[in-house]
């Protein structure tokens, strides 16, 4: 049952990612303008008292999962361990992976808002964005390609979204994004995720069709 569940008809695939890119454009238009969320100063005011104690070295390593040196590592061994089991998807996900870095690079120049430190570039949060399709994407293959047993596959999917939960909360404790900025990369990596997903599913589907050839006949003229 949750096997099917995640196999989803196009139409939902591409529905709920357009209503993800609808919340995420919505929000990029505020940051383009420098606005925050009514939430985002409260959450900074509530978060800053904690930052100086035994949080502080935990939350630098969960956020380094979002760094090139944490996240390049687990591309190369998530395609190492599919190569196996799917060429296709041990190919893909490196691709899928870059296109992340193009969505925050374009996403980032686009709204221009500066981070809760006054550092360039807030929004969105590329930690939030790249997770999400990088643990989205394991979750979807370990439970797709997988014979395990339905405890597995929940208890597969709670720890990928757990990972991001993580990775999302240290960015706004570490003061190095807004509320709105982790929500804008949620948006736009869940919405890129599926729309990743359903091409996946249309190659997979595509079969190239064989032209058919009729048998000639061939005779051989006997000399006279």
């Amino acid at each position: 049952m949750f096997r099917r569940a995640l196999s989803c008809p196009a139409a939902v695939l591409l529905g709920v990612a357009s209503i993800l890119l609808t919340a995420y454009l919505a929000l990029a238009v505020d940051a383009a303008h420098h606005q925050l969320l009514p939430g985002d100063r409260s959450v900074r005011s509530w978060v800053q008292p904690m930052r100086g104690g035994t949080l502080d070295v935990p939350m630098e390593l969960v956020s380094l999962l979002g760094e090139p040196a944490g996240l390049v590592p687990l591309i190369l061994i998530a395609s190492a361990m599919l190569w196996r089991a799917s060429r296709r998807w041990a190919l893909l996900l490196p691709i899928l992976m870059a296109g992340t870095g193009v969505l925050q690079l374009a996403g980032k120049w686009a709204a221009g808002r500066p981070r809760p430190n006054a550092a360039a570039w807030g929004f969105p949060s590329g930690h939030v964005l790249s997770l999400v399709v990088y643990f989205g994407i394991v979750a979807f293959l370990l439970v797709t390609l997988t014979e395990r047993r339905r405890r597995f596959r929940l208890l597969t999917c709670f720890t990928c979204g757990a990972a991001v939960g993580l990775v999302a909360v240290s960015r706004i404790y570490l003061d190095m994004h807004w509320l709105s900025d982790v929500i804008g990369g949620l948006s736009l990596g869940a919405a890129y995720l599926l729309i990743a997903i359903w091409v996946s599913q249309r190659l997979g589907a595509a079969r190239p069709v064989a032209a058919a050839v009729e048998p000639v006949e061939v005779r051989v003229a006997r000399p006279a």
